[in-house]
């Protein structure tokens, strides 16, 4: 089982949950668990993409090609890349 903790507020209402318990089947990256359980993950992808995430695996910086195994904990942290006062997702028009 890995654990994928998110952090941010834009992330949790994508998903809507705050941590969730995954098989560690086949995934060998971070990448690969987040797009083999697109049904929970999806939301996220988007966010990855525009490297507007923070991955921390175990404790340490990591990266969408981190590898995942049973047992680890993968962090995921909403970092917005426009500055706002409220810590909500501001894309200028």
């Amino acid at each position: 089982m890995i654990k994928v903790l998110l952090f941010g507020l834009t992330l949790r209402d994508a998903v809507g949950k705050q941590d969730i318990d995954v098989e560690a089947s086949q995934a060998a990256t971070v990448k690969q668990l987040l797009e083999s359980n697109q049904d929970r993950f999806g939301a996220v992808l988007p966010f990855m993409m525009n490297r507007e995430v923070v991955i921390i695996v175990n404790r340490r910086i990591g990266t969408e090609d981190s590898p995942v195994k049973d047992g680890d904990v993968v962090k995921l942290s909403y970092q917005s890349r426009y500055s706002t006062h409220d810590g909500v997702r501001d894309i200028p028009v």
